[in-house]
């Protein structure tokens, strides 16, 4: 057996670049000419112009043939390429699979001839009320009623039905991820703009964090590697939070104390609201004057909140974390302190939790993240970080020693990327893997996730992890496999 090859994986990846990129475009289709179809009636210019896009993005990705969408899960293929979801597709995309799933629908298979009076009638089909009673007999049925023959409409299978509580799982973890982060967006343009954020949405999103990591923890972590470049600012607010709670969690605070920690992790930064754009922008090195322009940000944020407070009565654990989070445990690092203190427990875990984050994520001035697993070594082992040693022990057991999204070698020589930690002390070493490519280095088509502590017929461990890869070498986009 071989090792996986550097240019194996990619040339797999780009297969189907056209039917991801077109297939996203007929999702938002999809998505506009329903909604325009619920404001006007069939016969208004929007409904008209909305059905024609869709009719010629379907014809077109068809290619004069056959175009099918095929529900799987909570996951969409057209013609057999899955999509990718990310944040500029999640409401249209999530819409979609919900009409699909509540008329039990496992596949459409739409005829290149399929016109914009065919669609209308599938459109109007799928959002009866009979579907949804009825599923796919009553979408056929009002497709012959409508003399529509361009469809072929096919129920869901019993694989999905026995996923369906996992992938219910996923997708609050997913709503709740994607709400959080627009919120946080909305957050920060508001101050930027000068005008006061509604105190109510960011107390509900916390609360949907914190609710959604006690019940289960490892889908909300999953969706952390979910990283946009271009919305680094409001992503990585929502990954602290979530961190932050899980760590919390680990350390024991009830769900008050949850609730306040989170509320702090997802306010740490809005200070960089009052900081230009140009600078936290930047690409090169920031000259004497950009730095303190940067490092005013966490007394700026202090200031922020202390004006927000009189409105929406956050709590004083919110403004401490916001001035500290960059504070060291030796009061080093900024700002300064006028007189001898010591960091509140909030704010050491929100600096761990950022400080990792922030390391394993491309941004404008770090176009190369550092690994998963090397940034928990460097935490643990330089003490020059100054990060306190015992929440980083436990943001470690949390973790595993291989994080997840962390892309792994196997002694199998087959690649995989890190789920979930294994829960057991004894087998941190040994968490639950996707598997992405085989010993040949080719694509595995669906990926499949192992228990890295099963064992074979003769007790010894079926695989073990013998090195940690990077994922852009191998083509690889590790939220692929975790959401």
């Amino acid at each position: 057996m071989t090792a996986p090859t550097r240019s194996a994986a990619p040339t797999e990846r780009g297969e189907g670049a056209r039917e991801r990129r077109e297939g996203r475009a007929l999702v938002v289709a999809l998505h506009g000419a329903s909604r325009a179809l619920k404001l006007y009636p069939p016969e208004h210019q929007a409904v008209q112009r909305a059905l024609a896009e869709l009719t010629t993005l379907a014809a077109a990705l068809g290619g004069g043939d056959e175009l099918e969408l095929r529900v799987r899960g909570d996951f969409l293929f057209v013609n057999g390429v899955r999509l990718r979801l990310d944040l500029a597709n999640y409401a249209s995309l999530g819409r979609l699979l919900e009409v699909l799933h509540a008329a039990d629908v496992g596949a459409i298979v739409a005829q290149a001839n399929a016109s914009v009076t065919d669609w209308l009638a599938l459109l109007r089909a799928l959002e009866s009320p009979e579907a949804h009673a009825d599923g796919v007999a009553a979408i056929d049925h009002a497709l012959q009623r409508a003399s529509v023959t361009a469809f072929r409409v096919t129920p869901g299978t019993d694989d999905e039905d026995s996923a369906s509580e996992a992938e219910a799982t996923k997708e609050a973890a997913r709503r709740t991820y994607a709400q959080s982060v627009a919120l946080t967006k909305d957050v920060i343009q508001s101050v930027r703009m000068g005008r006061a954020p509604s105190s109510r949405k960011i107390k509900r999103a916390v609360q949907m964090i914190v609710d959604q990591v006690l019940n289960e923890e490892t889908s909300l972590i999953g969706l952390t590697t979910l990283r946009d470049y271009d919305e680094y600012t409001y992503t990585h607010s929502v990954n602290v939070c979530i961190f932050a709670i899980a760590l919390g969690r680990r350390l024991g605070m009830r769900k008050l104390e949850l609730y306040e920690l989170g509320l702090a992790a997802l306010l740490h930064d809005i200070g960089k609201s009052r900081i230009p754009t140009e600078v936290l922008q930047k690409t090169g090195a920031l000259d004497e004057i950009e730095w303190r322009a940067m490092t005013s940000h966490p007394w700026m944020g202090a200031l922020t909140l202390f004006q927000l407070r009189g409105q929406g009565e956050l709590p004083y654990r919110a403004i401490n974390v916001a001035h500290e989070h960059h504070m060291k445990c030796d009061l080093s690092g900024y700002p300064r302190p006028v007189r001898p203190r010591s960091l509140s427990i909030a704010s050491r875990i929100v600096a761990v939790a950022d400080g990792y984050d922030a390391a394993t994520t491309r941004r404008s001035y770090q176009t190369t993240p550092y690994p998963p697993s090397a940034v928990l070594q460097e935490m643990r082992d330089n003490p020059r970080r100054g990060l306190d040693p015992i929440v980083v022990k436990a943001f470690m057991a949390l973790l595993g020693v291989y994080p997840p999204g962390t892309v792994v070698v196997l002694d199998t020589y087959e690649l995989g990327v890190v789920r979930a930690p294994n829960p057991s002390p004894e087998l941190v070493s040994r968490p639950r893997v996707v598997i992405v490519s085989d010993e040949r280095g080719n694509l595995v088509s669906p990926a499949i996730e192992v228990d890295l502590a099963a064992r074979g017929a003769d007790g010894q461990f079926a695989r073990t992890i013998i090195k940690t890869a990077d994922p852009d070498a191998y083509g690889i986009r590790v939220s692929d496999y975790l959401v």
